[in-house]
């Protein structure tokens, strides 16, 4: 089976996500040491979603807003400036302990010293995510989308927004929309729902024209044997990889890619960082390479949203993967949690290797 977008849309990606914000020590420090912080709007949705965007796309975000709060000014503000649609519902807020915008506490490591993330996600505005609220016929059916974007985050937020996740591919697949799943697991969220997220990850799946996970994602949402990576190079990683995904293939014949990235951290500066996807019967493979990290958090998700770009602009498979590969690598020299790209040009540079300046 092929990937094959419509001809006749308004927005070439549709991704639902929960915003929040992300604060971060500077210059590299931890968290517990420190009094100075940049915050930034972020979703691993949006991460995904503006690599398309700032590169000219029509994109649109699905997503709710705690009403008349600061937070999500900032919140629509940023998702403004790249050049991100978006769509959503105003909640009350409820008072003191009502809903709010999630916020991510994160530093970015530095040397031996690894990075740490914390999730406050109390009261998540997010977690309201509901079908009712969007009018799914006008904007898979009238408008058009060539590709609805689902993350197992949203997914498995709450019962909510994993029946809204569910019925945004029940629409996208009447209207032969593309439909890209990237799984990711969080072992926080599962926690006592492993039977219930376990069956909505597989219906999903099931309707899904791509999957993206590692190897921990297979496994802990679909029930697919992975790897046995253990001491192991990931040079050497290659065939146990393309074992378990071939599995994962096996299990939903309707999907047409798979894809994987893999990383070996050196230090929190420094990567191997590679690739692996299967496009019907082929393999694409990015043998890992060295990438010089500012902050990882967004790396996959850069990976992903070029992925997605690269098929929207009818590329050939092969520059799928390199196109991916590079948006991740380019998304860790960023302080954001997502890549900003100039234009192709600049990504195209970071897959050959090529940082001389540019004049």
């Amino acid at each position: 089976m092929k990937i094959v977008v419509r001809k006749n849309f308004v927005y070439s990606l549709v991704v639902p996500t929960s915003m929040g914000v992300r604060i971060t020590p500077v210059n590299g420090q931890p968290v517990h040491t420190s009094d100075t912080f940049f915050m930034q709007a972020t979703s691993a949705e949006t991460n995904v979603a503006t690599i398309s965007a700032y590169l000219g796309l029509p994109v649109k975000v699905l997503t709710t807003f705690v009403k008349d709060s600061p937070i999500a000014r900032i919140i629509k503000d940023s998702l403004k400036s790249r050049h991100l649609m978006f769509e959503g519902v105003e909640v009350e807020q409820g008072g003191p302990w009502g809903y709010r915008h999630q916020f991510n506490i994160a530093d970015s490591g530095y040397g031996s010293r690894g990075p740490r993330v914390h999730n406050d996600r109390a009261g998540e505005v997010g977690k309201t995510l509901d079908a009712k609220n969007f009018d799914l016929e006008r904007i898979f059916g009238k408008e058009g989308v060539q590709v609805l974007h689902l993350s197992g985050l949203i997914a498995a937020l709450s019962a909510e927004t994993g029946n809204f996740c569910l019925e945004l591919a029940k629409a996208a697949k009447k209207h032969g929309t593309v439909i890209s799943f990237d799984l990711n697991y969080r072992a926080s969220f599962w926690e006592k729902r492993e039977k219930e997220l376990g069956d909505l990850f597989k219906e999903i799946a099931g309707l899904s024209d791509i999957l993206a996970g590692n190897e921990e994602d297979f496994q802990l949402c679909l029930g697919i044997k992975g790897p046995e990576t253990g001491g192991k190079d990931l040079a050497d990683q290659t065939g146990s990889f393309k074992s378990m995904i071939s599995s994962v293939k096996k299990a939903y014949p309707g999907t047409s890619v798979f894809a994987t990235t893999l990383r070996q951290v050196i230090s929190s500066g420094e990567h191997h960082w590679g690739a692996i996807m299967l496009e019907g019967e082929k393999w694409h493979i990015v043998e890992p390479r060295v990438i010089h990290v500012l902050d990882r958090i967004g790396g996959g998700d850069g990976f992903v949203g070029g992925m997605l770009y690269a098929i929207l602009k009818g590329w050939e498979p092969e520059r799928w993967i390199e196109f991916g590969w590079a948006c991740g690598a380019m998304a860790t020299t960023f302080l954001t949690d997502y890549a900003l790209p100039a234009d192709e040009e600049q990504v195209w540079s970071i897959w050959k290797g090529n940082a001389r300046v540019k004049r």
